[in-house]
């Protein structure tokens, strides 16, 4: 390996079974519960489908289309599905004199606070020492009390699950252990919206190919049960893309079971920085993804830039870090042949990406790009 080309690794799925779906806890009657409630909420409105054929003639397939949900309930990822969801659910059932707790890399937290907030109940959020201080900052503009925990995610997860029992706080978590399912079940039925309206938006121009974002495995094991349930053993090849610094469910694959990972240096994906993944995003993952890769974080500035440039007339697009993993794996797969070739990826191939997150730290997005968000999503007043 040499410095101009950095590591990309795919492992290919020895356990994936197209013949016969595993949604796992993800059932149907979850996910169209969660999808319903979400709908219903003020202001709820469809992210998004970009078509970028600029990018994809760079890359050389046949198209590239873009579910940007950097705009989604103004909250700047995916994750506003999700946390909020489950607190809705909770507020539901214990009322509003309640106090949540999560661990976050900055987005999951941001979606507990807020759904919190609009149940005016008070919100605790554990940061690691890696998540930085504009998404701290972002936290407590939502009213969100902040704890500091030393070393990284994984361990502000346990930290947090600790305090909660002590002091009979409400834990909303997007990864789960024994005894503890249903909140987390709750948090990835919500992200399943995310592959409904992909779904209806992109009719019958299905795609060969669909690449997510790791972490602990949530929002690609709702995305795969999403898609496999409306397409079956005709589903697109199926990608989860995680960091080479915190590839856990790469590794989980490779060794045949769930495996936890130390997390040795922080990845600038920052909200993929997991060592352990979520138990019942596995159950769904084990057989439903058929490839598993890691990049190496240098591919993450170009693809930043890359998207907020607009390639050859295409849309200009805000994508933070941790957004933008699916796209530095094909432009690492594009200087490798025998990469490429490993995805099954070719001159006819139509991929759908899934944008994650926006500027959700925008120093830091800045630092990157060169340019502020609004700069970019051509927002600034002139």
């Amino acid at each position: 390996m040499t410095a101009s080309r950095p590591a990309v690794e795919i492992f290919a799925n020895p356990r994936a079974d197209r013949s016969a779906p595993r949604p796992g806890v993800l059932t149907h009657e979850a996910r169209a519960e969660a999808q319903a409630a979400i709908r219903a909420w003020p202001g709820y409105a469809p992210t998004p489908l970009l078509d970028l054929p600029g990018l994809a003639r760079r890359l050389g397939v046949s198209a590239v289309r873009w579910k940007d949900e950097g705009g989604r309930f103004g909250l700047g990822s995916f994750k506003a599905l999700g946390g909020a969801y489950a607190v809705q659910r909770l507020v539901r059932e214990h009322g509003g004199d309640v106090t949540f707790a999560a661990a976050t890399d900055g987005n999951h937290g941001r979606s507990v606070a807020w759904g919190a907030k609009q149940a005016g109940a008070r919100a605790v959020i554990y940061l690691h020492a890696g998540v930085s201080p504009g998404r701290e900052a972002a936290l407590r503009a939502l009213g969100a009390e902040i704890v500091r925990v030393a070393g990284n995610y994984d361990d502000s997860v346990r930290q947090c699950a600790r305090a909660a029992a002590e002091r009979g706080w409400q834990v909303v978590s997007d990864t789960a252990w024994e005894g503890y399912r249903e909140v987390p079940t709750a948090v990835m039925a919500g992200y399943s919206l995310i592959a409904a309206e992909a779904v209806a938006q992109m009719g019958t121009e299905r795609p060969t190919h669909v690449l997510v974002q790791g972490g602990v495995g949530g929002v690609a094991a709702a995305i795969c049960a999403e898609l496999r349930e409306a397409w079956g053993a005709d589903a697109p090849r199926f990608v989860v893309v995680e960091p080479a610094l915190a590839a856990c469910l790469l590794e989980s694959a490779r060794r045949g079971g769930r495996t936890e990972i130390p997390i040795a240096e922080e990845t600038v994906m920052a909200g993929l920085s997991c060592g352990d993944p979520s138990p019942l995003a596995w159950e769904i993952l084990d057989t439903g993804a058929d490839d598993f890769a890691a990049v190496d974080d240098a591919w993450v500035p170009p693809a930043m830039r890359l998207l907020a440039d607009g390639e050859s007339g295409d849309p200009r697009v805000v994508a933070g870090e941790s957004g933008v993993a699916g796209l530095a794996l094909l432009l690492a797969a594009r200087e490798r042949s025998e990469t490429w070739a490993a995805l099954g990826l070719d001159a006819g191939s139509r991929v759908l990406l899934i944008g994650t997150e926006g500027a959700t730290d925008p120093e830091i997005y800045r630092e990157i790009v060169g340019r502020g968000a609004d700069e970019v999503a051509g927002t600034v007043a002139r």
